[in-house]
Order: structure tokens, then C-alpha cells, then sequence
């Protein structure tokens, strides 16, 4: 199993998934081998009923679709759909997140604001002044005028204002500064409809457009709403993997991406009343742990533990041992529906948005938040009898792990309590202990070894003195491994960054959340251009972005965000483009001149984490900065 994933506790449960003849990920994986060559080149088109239509990759067969569109054309617009899907469902998330702020401020689903200083200074931005009011009347004002950015038609997204003034005055000279979040999406579905835009780059401009609205626009909203209603998180310890599962306990697992349902959750699985329900049915209590991105919404606020990400969704019910578990939207497998048969586990569905055929539907409302969190633990705990205690295997590994780190902790590690400030992570790039900084985000995927890419990158950055950040399903992939203990540095990183991770504490792979949180990496750049030192705006700066295991549209979304915002950014596998010539190229060289970021494709991790820092080494040049301390080591 060890071709299938480098993290022992999954390897175990998929040698059980074998004996017990379970199909998961890898298997339907390898039985759809050979994928669609024409779909993986970007070169079919199924948008209209003339079609479906492809383009011969060999230059023998058609090279243009019934309606006349040809391969650049084709590329473009299934790659300008994905940016559309990606940003959709991550503002989406945004969107909920603002309706929540509203009915908290209405006194509704138990939901309160748990950082009123923040409120405040969100409300600032929009344009909501520091009067007398009460945290409810400013919550209700932002919480209307943020709803208001969703469907707006003309100007510019406030979050959108806090890049860099020549940023700005780029995205606006090139026409891709987002006007509304909604309305950039479904630009990009009418502009590749048939008959309308037929030009590859004009195309994929607005694909651009679309997902700044997502960055800058519904994942920064939902990021710094849940900061507000849930608590800014702040370093704390806790626990990743299988073995966070817990023989003797009622074990409820949340996976998903809203944590709307999950913080009411925690609440509830601290309620007396099923404490002791617990106990009745046999349990010593009731453990709650995570699943992908909403396990990291809880990690970050409430040290609750994780038990994997998003591979391990199976392999977590093959341990026999989840009585619940609990879904709302994306990066669910469907899957789950019939595996979660083959044991006693209740799978359980709460968003309108997504449904299973089939499944125990409990529909989550957020004006009756905390009492639907209740009926939820109460199921979980109801089912603990039915468990079978002859087929539970829970592989006996975890790790510790600190996450929480944030744009406003960063302040406070690295400057103090009295001097709150960005000046010491600027000056030591400026003076070369540290090369530069990199975030490794994005999903895993079953055609690459689960987390290795994540892993062998991060190794090859950290020993080459590259301060790293972390979200989503690549955060819980180094957390296994260990990267986010402080004692990390001294085993992984080079001699400049071990100096810094020493002095301040911290570890050398800071986990900022989930995929939303993507958009702390965003105001992060913001806070090191403005100390100073490092140029006037991100694509000065001596930073890149990978996605080594990507999987999903959201991640092709933000990767459009982070290279027009001028970041240099690698992913594992490619785009689906490279059935397009015109199309690789604009997008891995031509568009450094319009934005100053570009991409890169890479499927060796070590390779890429070298581009990485080839780029990083280039940037420090232009700037003038002096040489790294220490040369660049290769693996």
C-alpha cells in the first residue's frame, strides 16, 4: 500500500479495506486507468448540442468543433468553467457566512460575536462608522452590506482595495478588477457560451476577474466573518490522524467545509444531558473529530483533533469505530453513501445543496443552529450500541501539532506583546537568514502518492531556509508528518530558518486553516509590503505558491487569484490545457507580463520545490537583496 499513500495509519486501513474487499478512491482510480486523454488535454467540448466535439491532439483528425472552435478556443473556455465552479463554491461559502452575521446580530440560532474588536475593524472598511452602536447594530449593517457585494453590478469589492496601490492600478488597466462576486461567475458562463468569446486570452482575463472575486471577494469574506462570529484563532496544541478515534467513545467525525454546523457541534458535544446519554448507552463520552476543511475550522478555534484529510474520508469509516459521520458540502465522496452501509456508521447529510440518495438527511437551518447540533449528537450517541466490536481496527498513530496562526498573530510571535510588527520577518529576508517564504495548499489526489508530494516538497523548501504556510488538506498532510511542532525545525530546516523558529518559538510550516483561509496568505503579503523593504507589491516579493496534489476546481480558482496577484504559483499535474499550445504558453510565460505571476507545472515534488526557489532567488536579485546566507541544497 505504500505506492497508495506514505502515511502509515492509512496504509493499515487500506491493507483492511483489501481483506475486507471495501472499494475506496484508489481503486476506482486505477479502474478508470486510461483516463480520457481528450479530457485530460482540455480538447473536448460538450457546451451545445452540436457537439460533443474534440480535436485530434496528432494534427490527423478535426481540429475544429462543428460550430468552428478550435483547440484554444476549446481549452480556454473548460478552463475559464473551472475558475467559475471553484470561485462559486467557495463564495458561496462566503455568502452563508454573511447570513449568519446577520441573523446573529438578530439574536437568532444561538450564534454570537465572539470578536467584537474585529467586528470593528471590518465594519471600518466598509464604510461603518466607530459610533456608539452596539456590536448587533454593526453586525447587522456589515452583515448587509457585505451580503450587498454578492449581487453588485458596478465598482469595486472592498476587500479588493487592501492590495497594494499598484496592484490596483494593475488589475484596473487591465479591466479584471471584480465589480460584484456574482457577477464575475456568471460573466464567465455567458462569455463561453456558444457563439460568444472566441479569443483564448480575453477569455481567460475573465477568468482571472472571476477568481480575484473569489480571493478577494467570498473566501476573504467567509475568513474574516467566521474570525467574528467564531473567535480569531489563535497557537494552540492538538492532535492529528486515525488514532484520534477512540475505542470507548461515541466518535463523531464532521467533514465538510462550513463551520457553521461544526461550531454548533462542538457546542453540543459538550452538553450535559448527552454526556451522560453517552454514558447510558455504554460510552466513557463523546469524541468529535474532523475530516478535511472543517476540521480545520474546529482545530483552529476549539484543539479539536483531526482525523485525516480528504483520502482518508473512507478509510476513516473502515476503522468501524464512527458512529456519525456528519457532511455539508464539498469534497464529499459519494461514495461514502454505500461504504457507509457495509458498517454501522450513520452518514449524514445537513445541506439542501448537497444530498445523498439513500442517506439520513437532518437539514441544517442556522436559526435553529444549536438545537439541530443537539439532534445530531443524539443520533451519534444512539447508534454507539450498534457498533461491532469484533470488526474495529483503529490504527494506533497520531501527532502532535500546533495550528492557529494567523495575519494577526504573525504580528504578535514575531514583534512581541509591546511591539506588535512584520519588521522582523521583513529584515530577515532583507538580510538572508531566511531565503523566502512559500504556501503549499490544495487537495490530495489518488493519481499521486497521498501526501509525498506534500511531504517531499515541504522537506526540500524547509531545508533551504523557506519559512512555509499552510491550509486545507496539504496543513493535515504535514501535520502527520510532524512539521508543525516547533522541535521540527531542528530535524528539517535550514540553519537561517532553524535560527528564526528557535528565537520565536514557533514551528517552520505555520498552518493558517482552511481553504478559505487561503485569503490570510493574501493579507499576510499585504502586511509585508506595507513594513517596507521588499518592493511595492506582491510579484516584488521573494515568495511562491504550489498545489502539489490538487484535485478539485477550488483549487484551480485559487490559483488564478494568486497569480494575478502576482505570485509565482506550481501545481503537481497539470491544467487541463496542454491540448492547447497558444494556451500552455500565455498561461506559464505571457501572463508574467500582464500580472507578474505565472504557472508552472511539476509533477516531482523536489523539481518544483527547486523552481520555487529559483523564482524566490531571481526576485531577491531584483530587489538588490544580499545573497542567502546559505546556498541552495539539493535533494
Amino acid at each position: 500500500m505504500r505506492e497508495r499513500s506514505v502515511d502509515r495509519a492509512t496504509q493499515e486501513m487500506l491493507q483492511r479495506a483489501k481483506q475486507e474487499r471495501l472499494e475506496t478512491a484508489w481503486d476506482r482510480w486505477e479502474a478508470q486507468q486510461p483516463q480520457c486523454g481528450f479530457g485530460q488535454l482540455g480538447i473536448c467540448c460538450r457546451i451545445c448540442n452540436m457537439g460533443p466535439c474534440r480535436i485530434d491532439p496528432f494534427g490527423k483528425g478535426p481540429q475544429r468543433g462543428v460550430c468552428g472552435a478550435d483547440a484554444d478556443t476549446i481549452v480556454a473556455r473548460n478552463l475559464a468553467r473551472m475558475i467559475a465552479a471553484g470561485a462559486a463554491a467557495h463564495s458561496d461559502h462566503g455568502r452563508d457566512v454573511a447570513h449568519t452575521l446577520l441573523l446573529a446580530a438578530e439574536g437568532k440560532g444561538g450564534y454570537q460575536i465572539k470578536d467584537p474588536i474585529k467586528l470593528r475593524k471590518i465594519a471600518a472598511e466598509f464604510g461603518i462608522g466607530p459610533d456608539t452602536k452596539s456590536d448587533a447594530e454593526v453586525a447587522k449593517a456589515l452583515a448587509e452590506k457585505v451580503l450587498a457585494e454578492f449581487g453588485q453590478q458596478e465598482g469595486e469589492l472592498t476587500f479588493a482595495k487592501r492590495a497594494p496601490k499598484a496592484r490596483q492600478d494593475l488589475w484596473r488597466k487591465l479591466n479584471i478588477m471584480p465589480r460584484g462576486i456574482d457577477r464575475e461567475i456568471v460573466e464567465v458562463m455567458h462569455r463561453t457560451t456558444m457563439g460568444v468569446d472566441n479569443d483564448y486570452r480575453n477569455i481567460l482575463l475573465h477568468g482571472m476577474r472571476a477568481a480575484l472575486a473569489d480571493g478577494w471577494g467570498g473566501s476573504m469574506i467567509a475568513t474574516e466573518l467566521q474570525d467574528i462570529l467564531f473567535r480569531t484563532p489563535a497557537p494552540l496544541k492538538a492532535k492529528v490522524n486515525l488514532g484520534v478515534l477512540k475505542r470507548d467513545e461515541v466518535n463523531v467525525v464532521v467533514h465538510g467545509h462550513e463551520p457553521t454546523l461544526s461550531e454548533m457541534l462542538v457546542a453540543a458535544s459538550r452538553d450535559p444531558q448527552l454526556q451522560q446519554l453517552a454514558r447510558q448507552k455504554g460510552a466513557k463520552g463523546i469524541n468529535l473529530a474532523g475530516i478535511c476543511c472543517t476540521a480545520n475550522e474546529i482545530l483552529m478555534r476549539h484543539g479539536i483533533p483531526i482525523a485525516g484529510n480528504f483520502l482518508q474520508q473512507e478509510v476513516a469509516l473502515a476503522t468501524g469505530v464512527v458512529d456519525a459521520m456528519i457532511v455539508d458540502v464539498q469534497c464529499i465522496m459519494p461514495a461514502l453513501s454505500s461504504l457507509s452501509q457495509c458498517f454501522h456508521t450513520k452518514l449524514i447529510t445537513t445541506s439542501p445543496k448537497a444530498k445523498f440518495p439513500g442517506v439520513e438527511h437532518i437539514e441544517f437551518h442556522e436559526e435553529r443552529a444549536y438545537e439541530i447540533a443537539k439532534e445530531i449528537i443524539q443520533r451519534a450517541i444512539e447508534n454507539f450500541p450498534n457498533r461491532d466490536h469484533q470488526r474495529v481496527s483503529i490504527p494506533a498513530h497520531t501527532t502532535d501539532l500546533i495550528a492557529g496562526f494567523t495575519t494577526e498573530s504573525v504580528f504578535r510571535f514575531l514583534g512581541g506583546r509591546y511591539r506588535a510588527t512584520f519588521r522582523p520577518l521583513n529584515d530577515a529576508i532583507i538580510d538572508g537568514r531566511l531565503r523566502g517564504a512559500a504556501a503549499i495548499v490544495g487537495c490530495n489526489n489518488p493519481n499521486i502518492t497521498h501526501d509525498w508530494a506534500h511531504i517531499e516538497m515541504t522537506k526540500e523548501l524547509l531545508k533551504n531556509d523557506v519559512l512555509i504556510v499552510t491550509t486545507g488538506c496539504a496543513a493535515i498532510a504535514d501535520a502527520k508528518c510532524g512539521f508543525l511542532r516547533p522541535e521540527a525545525a531542528f530535524e528539517y530546516a535550514g540553519p537561517g530558518l532553524r535560527e528564526i523558529c528557535e528565537a520565536v518559538g514557533i514551528p517552520p510550516v505555520l498552518h493558517l486553516g482552511s481553504c478559505v483561509d487561503n485569503s490570510r496568505i493574501l493579507t499576510t503579503l499585504i502586511e509585508i509590503v506595507g513594513e517596507g523593504g521588499l518592493g511595492d507589491d506582491f510579484s516584488k516579493l521573494p515568495v511562491a505558491g504550489a498545489a502539489p496534489e490538487w484535485m478539485s476546481e477550488k483549487a484551480i480558482a485559487i490559483g488564478f487569484y494568486v497569480v494575478a496577484s502576482g505570485v509565482f504559483t506550481v501545481f503537481g499535474t497539470p491544467h487541463p490545457i496542454y491540448g492547447s499550445r497558444n494556451v500552455t504558453k500565455f498561461l506559464t510565460e505571457e501572463i508574467e507580463k500582464l500580472v507578474g505571476g505565472k504557472f508552472a507545472f511539476e509533477p516531482d515534488p523536489i523539481k518544483a520545490a527547486h523552481l520555487m526557489i529559483e523564482h524566490i532567488d531571481r526576485k531577491r536579485a531584483e530587489l538588490k537583496l544580499k545573497e542567502p546566507m546559505y546556498t541552495p541544497v539539493y535533494a
